[in-house]
């Protein structure tokens, strides 16, 4: 794949998560990255200004770093200077600055959370003639010291968030060690805890100078192997970084540091007659072009799970879009009104259908039934009278009298509906009709009644008044 084409594919996939993030917030997102993990002093930072093609420094305080910083380097063979962009985090926009903003921008960001770490990532790209073209994802460095509590415990957040990110199977773990006894690698050995058999870890041996005196060629092969330590399917990069004295600047440009450090490695381990085989994992060049035909193969095989993640996040927002479109519709008041008069109207019209009764229902009852069930859902009240009148022994001796005196036609037929209601309706009167006055109505009490009126008054409206005042209380009670 072509340098363009790679730039083009890494931006589309970087932008596509970044927008799905940005929208769904943290979802798991089947595309791979690299992560850089490894201790403090390992030389992790110098490794990131490798792969960038020039000098920098994030300014991030007296505790180090304490998010992660996702770096996105974009190989641009035509650049005559380097751009930095750091991407807006509220706005989600990449926002360019010169070099040294950005180091003070980034460094604010870690500085921000003082003694504490937060997995929310701060974005920089750079777009270079001599970066490497991938996307890293740079993690606070293990700490194996701390002078007092409150480091001890930034060191152990930082411990379970670097180890969150490499739990996560789609991250790829660049793990730095120095070119050392393989034994003594404590960040491989919890590499090992997450990925047993590394299929997702890439080793890489940093320093390799300082080992060139105790390289021999009976012990290279032995060495490159960590001595037996090292598993064989591991992939495995031993190199030698661009370095120079503290205290002064790089005596060349860095760029042709690093292709000096690395022409150096590769021409020390030759004089060793190192075997061809191993000559592959030596010098940076060679871990540069492995990463770059990692990460195509790594993007390609994604693509169809990515395809896949898209296709169910569309399909799931769409059927919540049409449920907020109909939610919608159906909470417009127009239409709640139009289907609050539908049924209300519909439930007027329904007593008209109850009333004519139904043939075929499985319902039907006789007045006799239906007194029972009445009394016995009344049995514990006492609020009103439950048969008309004193001289009746109970509910048995009310059903023969409306049997047998009353004469009510459809007395034992089984019915329903409207049938139902009249024949109730004239067990109601004969019920009402046992109402009486409770006491003796006076001579006194009618003239009382009758009084003096502007208008005329009838001897109808005179027993009107009696009845409402006499007869009200009996009533009640039967009703």
């Amino acid at each position: 794949m072509s340098t363009s084409s790679r730039t083009e594919l890494l931006n589309l996939l970087g932008d596509v998560k970044a927008r799905v993030q940005d929208k769904l917030g943290a979802v798991e997102f089947p595309m791979p990255q690299f992560i850089l993990m490894g201790k403090q002093s390992v030389g992790k930072s110098r490794l990131i200004e490798t792969m960038a093609g020039e000098c920098f420094n994030f300014i991030s305080g007296t505790l180090g770093s304490r998010r992660p910083t996702v770096l996105e380097f974009r190989n641009l063979p035509s650049a005559t200077t380097s751009r930095w962009h750091v991407r807006n985090p509220e706005t989600m926009v990449w926002e360019q600055f010169p070099a040294q903003k950005v180091m003070e921008l980034v460094g604010a960001r870690h500085e921000e959370l003082g003694a504490d770490v937060s997995s929310d990532a701060v974005y920089v790209r750079l777009e270079s003639a001599n970066c490497v073209d991938m996307q890293i994802v740079d993690l606070p460095g293990f700490r194996d010291f701390a002078l007092d509590t409150s480091k001890e415990a930034l060191a152990r957040k930082i411990e379970a968030l670097v180890t969150r990110f490499m739990q996560d199977k789609n991250n790829v773990m660049l793990c730095v060690e120095q070119a050392n006894d393989a034994a003594t690698m404590s960040s491989l050995a919890k590499c090992r805890q997450v990925d047993p058999n590394f299929d997702r870890t890439v080793l890489i041996r940093n320093k390799l100078d300082k080992y060139y005196k105790d390289l021999t060629p009976e012990n290279v092969s032995q060495w490159i192997s960590g001595h037996g330590d090292l598993p064989q399917h591991l992939t495995c990069f031993s190199l030698t970084l661009p370095h120079w004295k503290d205290s002064e600047a790089p005596p060349v440009p860095f760029d042709q540091l690093t292709e000096s450090m690395n022409q150096q490695d590769i021409d020390e381990m030759l004089s060793k007659d190192i075997p061809p085989k191993h000559m592959a994992t030596i010098g940076f060049r060679n871990f540069s072009n492995f990463m770059e035909k990692k990460i195509e193969q790594m993007f390609v095989d994604s693509i169809g799970p990515v395809m896949d993640k898209l296709n169910e996040f569309n399909s799931e927002h769409t059927t919540e879009l049409e449920n907020l479109r109909s939610e919608y519709t159906d909470t417009d008041p127009h239409k709640i009104l139009s289907t609050t008069r539908d049924c209300g109207m519909a439930f007027a019209t329904a007593l008209g259908d109850v009333m004519k009764g139904q043939l075929g229902l499985e319902y039907y009852t006789t007045l006799e039934d239906e007194l029972i069930d009445f009394h016995k859902f009344h049995a514990d009240n006492d609020a009103f009278l439950r048969v008309p009148t004193q001289e009746f022994s109970g509910v048995g001796d009310y059903i023969e009298y409306l049997r047998d005196e009353a004469g009510i036609p459809t007395f034992g037929d089984e019915l329903n509906g409207g049938a139902q209601f009249r024949r109730l309706m004239e067990e109601v009167e004969i019920f009402l009709r046992f109402s009486e006055i409770a006491v003796e109505t006076k001579k006194r009490d009618v003239i009382q009644a009758r009084g003096v009126s502007m208008s005329s008054l009838t001897w109808r409206d005179v027993v009107v008044k009696l009845l409402g005042n006499e007869a009200h209380l009996p009533l009640q009670q039967r009703v």
